[in-house]
């Protein structure tokens, strides 16, 4: 756990079944309050589906009123760890919790920091991008295409044609979609270079000047590989409320994932961006991504 909590024990309510260990159950003998006291607890973390049935409000309020702070797991998980859980969310936190605010100003304010941030960008990249474009010619004996033009789904679930330096040889997906592998032998030796230097992402700039993407955002992902995470994935489709991103809080957090096991860990942390968006967020996840850059973590 980041903070350094130190995990007192956990108090199992009468007649429920516990997959505790039951060297970490604390007796529940006495009132809540007093074992919080013995135990010089700081904060009671409330585990259940649901946070009414059978609780002992009276109890916990007691505890609240004397200065203990008490949360959901849904709360902890989120500030302790930059989540939300998909194995404790159900649809009516979602209805009733606060975040996910999409309102105009809102929208706004991130167009405009997005074009802000886009044209800065490409003044600073330009030169970079010239010479990539050369780069990939001159490897490829001039033939083949320089950009990488691949549908990808967006805000409200709509297609767009999103932009990359071509990174792979020309018949890379001859046999369908798939994901990049590590030591992946479509990858080009350019394409190996701008991939770990995020440089193929560069052309994703006009995808923000055009309104397709955010800089800051989910990652948008293919149709093929959407459609099936819909089906088989909860809330999969909530991170298309907000616009795809060139970079984001799970590019950060996650490393590159490639199958589906690693859609559902990424999917915490889309689900965390568009709960707690905010102007300062976004400017943090930019600012942690040029670490990302200049060491090269997480890419394929």
């Amino acid at each position: 756990i980041h903070r350094g909590f130190t995990i007192v024990g956990c108090l199992a309510l009468p007649d429920e079944i516990s997959f505790v260990d039951q060297s970490q159950i604390i007796s529940y003998d006495k009132q809540i309050i007093a074992i919080a006291e013995e135990y010089k607890v700081d904060e009671i973390v409330i585990a259940r589906d649901d946070n009414r049935l059978g609780l002992p409000l009276d109890e916990l309020l007691d505890c609240r009123m004397s200065g203990l702070t008490i949360m959901n797991i849904m709360g902890f998980y989120e500030r302790e760890q930059g989540i939300i859980s998909l194995e404790n969310i159900y649809p009516s936190w979602l209805v009733y919790c606060s975040g996910f605010a999409q309102g105009d100003l809102r929208l706004l304010e991130k167009r405009f920091f997005d074009v802000f941030a886009s044209l800065l960008l490409l003044n600073v990249a330009w030169p970079f991008m010239l010479l990539t474009a050369l780069a990939i010619l001159l490897e490829n004996g001039f033939k083949g295409p320089i950009l990488y033009r691949q549908l990808r789904v967006g805000e409200k679930n709509k297609n767009f044609e999103l932009l990359k330096f071509r990174s792979m040889k020309v018949d890379a997906e001859k046999n369908g979609a798939q994901w990049a592998q590590k030591n992946d032998n479509r990858i080009t030796l350019v394409g190996r270079f701008i991939r770990k230097s995020r440089i193929d992402e560069l052309p994703q700039i006009f995808n923000v000047l055009r309104g397709d993407m955010s800089f800051v955002g989910p990652r948008p992902e293919r149709p093929e590989f959407v459609q099936g995470f819909n089906e088989r994935i909860p809330f999969y489709r909530e991170r298309h409320r907000v616009k795809p991103g060139i970079t984001g809080w799970a590019q950060l957090c996650y490393p590159y994932g490639a199958d589906e096991y690693d859609t559902i860990q990424k999917l915490q942390y889309d689900l965390y961006y568009v709960k707690n968006y905010s102007l300062f967020l976004d400017f943090s996840i930019m600012l942690n991504t040029v670490e990302v850059i200049l060491w090269g973590k997480g890419a394929r």
